[in-house]
């Protein structure tokens, strides 16, 4: 290393310090761990972003030839225009918490969890580069699968604020749930079971494919106690104009389950839950 090369990279040290004492965050550490999290989906692209399209328009195929001639039209559009925002919700959920999981499942199996606990991260900052690496995954996911749909069907956009906010909110929520289960688990058959017995059924009974208004009373209850409906029905309002409960309601529910998650995401990391011998 030249004689510049060693100034720069102790002015650079100096900087980094003197930033951590004024402000007391590790910015840049953040930043580094953040984009580590967003380069690990992207290097396997046509898995991350690529699978998710080809599912998703399978799953529109699908429904629309076996239920689309049964059920013509949902509230005031089309049953396949109803059914395109389930689906990219669905695969955006999906993949935000399989990028946390696996990133911390892998972490953990292989050893080198010691390598994200070292540094000088609050529990915050974990949480926080972290879950947006799964909310950067599942926001792509969303924006590629929307943009490929729509060449297959009519998709029109009602509200921008609302896809915005239940977009970003939904990837927070399961982006946090990734990372409870990747800390919880201690095997992959652990986060299968979790993705097989909580992420999945609570995905497909949420009003992804239908309007729970045509399911029994007692059942419409039950949905409302499901958090994934509130922000299926709030991000299809943004795209269509129509839900099935108060948006306001959804919205609050979402809030509130994501500072729930995350609260315990930072307990996690703060007690070393499962992460320190």
């Amino acid at each position: 290393m030249s004689g510049v090369e060693t100034a720069t990279h102790k002015l650079r040290k100096a900087s980094e310090k003197l930033m951590y004492s004024i402000t007391g965050h590790n910015w840049l550490g953040l930043y580094t761990l953040y984009i580590r999290e967003v380069r690990r989906f992207l290097k396997v692209y046509t898995q991350t972003i690529i699978g998710p399209v080809v599912t998703t328009l399978l799953f529109l195929a699908v429904f629309n030839l076996s239920i689309g001639s049964a059920i013509k039209v949902v509230g005031d559009v089309s049953f396949i225009q109803f059914l395109v925002p389930g689906l990219v919700m669905m695969a955006i959920v999906q993949n935000a918490f399989a990028n946390t999981s696996s990133s911390m499942m892998i972490s953990k199996i292989q050893g080198n969890i010691v390598d994200t606990l070292m540094p000088p991260f609050t529990a915050h900052e974990l949480t926080f580069a972290m879950a947006f690496g799964g909310v950067t995954r599942g926001v792509a996911v969303g924006i590629v699968v929307t943009s490929v749909t729509a060449l297959f069907a009519p998709v029109e956009i009602f509200h921008l604020g609302y896809i915005f906010y239940y977009a970003v909110g939904a990837s927070m929520m399961l982006s946090l749930l990734g990372v409870i289960g990747g800390v919880w688990a201690d095997k992959f058959d652990h986060i299968a079971g979790l993705t097989n017995f909580v992420v999945t059924p609570l995905s497909f009974l949420s009003g992804t494919f239908y309007s729970i208004h045509r399911l029994p009373e007692s059942l419409q209850t039950v949905a409302l106690f499901n958090p994934f409906f509130y922000m299926i029905d709030g991000f299809r309002y943004g795209f269509i104009g129509y839900s099935d409960a108060p948006l306001g309601l959804g919205m609050v529910v979402v809030a509130v389950v994501d500072v729930g998650l995350w609260v315990l995401c930072w307990w996690m990391f703060k007690t070393g839950y499962k992460l320190k011998a």
